[in-house]
């Protein structure tokens, strides 16, 4: 079969190859997956480029990147109920601690990482549910239902981001999110209430006063490092901030004591490790999200197998307005 590999870290239009490796066979307990899509998310650029702290080369010996997909069952090992065959099915944790993921024309996994994509829902929608989806919802919705709560989004407009607005709108929430200026329109329509100026010189007291003088009763948030001091003065008592990402600044120094006289949670989510119950909960939001039509996922652009460097390198660039696909 076609697939993207490499062997060393580097910049992707070095070190990325697609070439002929064997067709894997599912072994017990897995199934066997033709992938149509392949989501490529910022975690499998950090991964290839060797940006990660004490990682100094790839875990394996050759790797195909990507952990997001989606495609069709053609086979399963034993154990499996070969009635799964045929089924349409979206992907996680395809390349999480294993050498191969999903840039490839075939992925073999354990079935419980194949879910059955819902009908009615494209394979490109399904591409993109395992890191963004499932964070988003997990973000919202983890520590329980946001129905007439105040939610904060922080970076609307990133994938996660605009899946965050989407279910915590869906979920009855008020929904305020941040963003850059040229995002705000695409904000406002996937259903937040308010959408602010990341960059204001008063984004606090714009938050509070989009929620009419109140403190946020939860917050999704992908800058901590650049924003635990605004989320210090707009979170309610005893409100959970759910924390994924904190790129502009990896090693925050807090301020403990507005922290600490709030009794706020820091909840910081990798969603490679989330516990079965939990990815499960969060399965069933998307699928119920995705059911009652109040998701909907923005694809930039997608990219031939051949030209994976690319689209990695499109991840790499930032400043996207949607979803970045391989189709093998």
């Amino acid at each position: 079969m076609k697939a993207v590999c490499y062997r060393a870290f580097g910049a992707a239009r070095d070190v990325l190859a697609v070439e002929d490796i064997a067709t894997p066979e599912p072994q017990a307990g897995e199934v066997l997956v033709r992938i149509a899509f392949s989501g490529v998310n910022p975690s499998d650029v950090k991964s290839r480029s060797g940006t990660r702290p004490g990682v100094t080369k790839p875990a394996f010996p050759a790797i195909v990147p990507h952990s997001d997909g989606a495609g069709v069952i053609e086979a399963v090992g034993a154990g499996v109920d070969p009635a799964k065959i045929g089924t349409r099915v979206w992907i996680w944790n395809g390349q999480w601690q294993r050498a191969f993921g999903t840039a490839a024309e075939y992925i073999a996994l354990p079935e419980e990482q194949a879910v059955a994509l819902p009908d009615g829902v494209s394979l490109e929608t399904g591409a993109v549910l395992g890191i963004p989806g499932l964070t988003a919802a997990h973000c919202v919705f983890g520590q329980g239902d946001v129905a007439g709560k105040t939610v904060l989004v922080s970076g609307g407009a990133g994938t996660v981001g605009i899946l965050a607005v989407q279910l915590a709108k869906w979920g009855g929430a008020k929904v305020i999110a941040t963003g850059s200026t040229r995002d705000m329109d695409r904000i406002k329509a996937a259903g937040a209430d308010t959408v602010l100026d990341y960059k204001s010189a008063t984004l606090a007291a714009d938050i509070v006063a989009a929620n009419n003088g109140a403190l946020v009763d939860h917050a999704v948030e992908v800058e901590f490092g650049v924003n635990i001091d605004m989320l210090a003065d707009v979170m309610q008592q005893c409100a959970t901030v759910a924390i994924y990402g904190s790129a502009k600044d990896m090693t925050p120094t807090l301020n403990f004591g507005p922290l600490l006289f709030k009794a706020l949670t820091l909840d910081i989510v990798l969603i490679y490790l989330l516990p079965l119950a939990e990815r499960q909960a969060a399965v069933a939001r998307l699928h119920d999200a995705l059911a009652a039509q109040a998701l909907s996922v923005d694809v930039q652009e997608v990219f031939d197998l051949a030209d994976a460097v690319s689209a990695q390198e499109a991840v790499e660039a930032g400043g996207r307005s949607g979803a970045i696909l391989v189709r093998p």
